[in-house]
């Protein structure tokens, strides 16, 4: 999916979605779970930084 396509099923902009990825900018929880419903994942799936991937 595209940030575009993204964008329009969760009624942001691509640029917020940009933002999202490049960690820019910190969405609210109500996006977050847009988010998640138009990709079928979890919170944790798509927001929870793992320790062991960051060493």
């Amino acid at each position: 999916m595209s940030q575009e396509q993204l964008a329009i099923a969760v009624g942001v902009t691509r640029q917020t979605i940009g933002m999202i990825e490049a960690g820019k900018f910190n969405p609210s929880l109500q996006l977050c779970i847009a988010i998640c419903k138009a990709l079928g994942k979890t919170l944790n799936d798509l927001f929870w930084e793992d320790d062991k991937n960051e060493r």
